[in-house]
Parts: C-alpha cells; sequence; structure tokens
C-alpha cells in the first residue's frame, strides 16, 4: 500500500467527509445539549452518544490511508462545527486535533496496512482515551479519578460501537456500493 503523497482525489473525499460531519456535529451539539437532562441521574451516560464526533478520525483514515487523513479529518470537520456556532467555541479546534492525532496513532501503529475492524475499533477507542484526557480536567474538575473513570467507560463504549465498528461498516457499504472506487478501500472491500 503506498502511504506517500496525496492525490487531489484524497482530499476532496477527506474534506467533503470532514465537512459533511462538520454539519453533522452541528447538530449533534443540538441534541447533546437538549438530551442533556434525559441523563441526569448519571451524567456520565450521556457519553455514549459521543462517538458521532469521533466517526471522521476512523473513517477518514479507513477511507483515504495515508498518513494524515484521519487529522485532517477530525480537525477539518471541528473547524466547520466551531464555524457553525459550536458551544465549545475555539476549544472544538483542540478536540478534533487530539481526537484524530489519537487515531492516526493507531493507523501508524500498524503501519497503515491494517484496516480490519479491529483496527477501527482500536482508532475509535483511542479517539475516545484522547477526548477523555482533554475533557474530564476542563469541563468535569470537580469530579475527581473514580468519577471521571465512569465516564470513560461510556465515552469508550460509545466510541467503539459509533466510531469504530459504525465507521468500518459504513466504509465497507460505500466500497460495495462503488462509491470508493479510487481508493484501496473500495478495492479490498467490494462485493
Amino acid at each position: 500500500m503506498n502511504t506517500g503523497s496525496w492525490r487531489t482525489v484524497d482530499i476532496v473525499v477527506a474534506a467533503v467527509i470532514a465537512v459533511a460531519f462538520g454539519v453533522v456535529f452541528w447538530a449533534w451539539n443540538l441534541v447533546w445539549a437538549a438530551t442533556g437532562p434525559l441523563f441526569g441521574a448519571l451524567p456520565a451516560s450521556q457519553y455514549l452518544l459521543y462517538g458521532i464526533w469521533l466517526i471522521p478520525a476512523v473513517l477518514g483514515g479507513l477511507i483515504i490511508r495515508k498518513p494524515g487523513a484521519a487529522l485532517f479529518t477530525e480537525l477539518v470537520a471541528a473547524v466547520v462545527s466551531a464555524l457553525l456556532g459550536s458551544q465549545w467555541g475555539l476549544d472544538t479546534l483542540i478536540s478534533g486535533v487530539i481526537q484524530g492525532g489519537a487515531a492516526e496513532i493507531v493507523f501508524a501503529l500498524f503501519r497503515y496496512r491494517s484496516w480490519t475492524a479491529a483496527v477501527a475499533v482500536l482508532a475509535a477507542a483511542a479517539t475516545a482515551l484522547g477526548a477523555w484526557i482533554h475533557d474530564m480536567p476542563l469541563y468535569y474538575p470537580e469530579a475527581g479519578i473514580g468519577a471521571w473513570a465512569v465516564f470513560l467507560v461510556f465515552m469508550v463504549l460509545g466510541a467503539v460501537a459509533v466510531a469504530g465498528y459504525g465507521s468500518w461498516l459504513l466504509m465497507r457499504a460505500l466500497a460495495q456500493a462503488g462509491a470508493l472506487g479510487a481508493f484501496p478501500s473500495g478495492q479490498t472491500h467490494r462485493a
């Protein structure tokens, strides 16, 4: 697998994924705010919904299969979300860098050569861990490490199911539909 320079199609598809998910992020921000009271008894359980914000990092990496794809798609999605009015402002960009960077680490550990569901799940778990390291001291400084551990469990579960396995299934479905013919992901997962 050539992990060399990016082609124009790589940049365009990564940008399309990122912009589409930036809009999804904006809508998901509203869902997050609206559903908060439903999780009042156990606020950490709302983090089962967190995985939506981690999809571009995993999906971008799975489709583009080049160094930087996970970081690029997650960061650009965060930029779009911030420009549309994310309630977290510029911190959204920091989150995008951390989450995309965490997925990059996993893809790099596999030398950008393994694109299995297991690798997607590991990348998603890493994005959740990165988000947790960022979010807990910033948004829940008074909670303490015990409560933070509960948040981590919910974040990882949501990330693995939605951003990990969900992204892998979405990539396979796109490949089987013929939408990824210009990518190794499209050639590997044809029906």
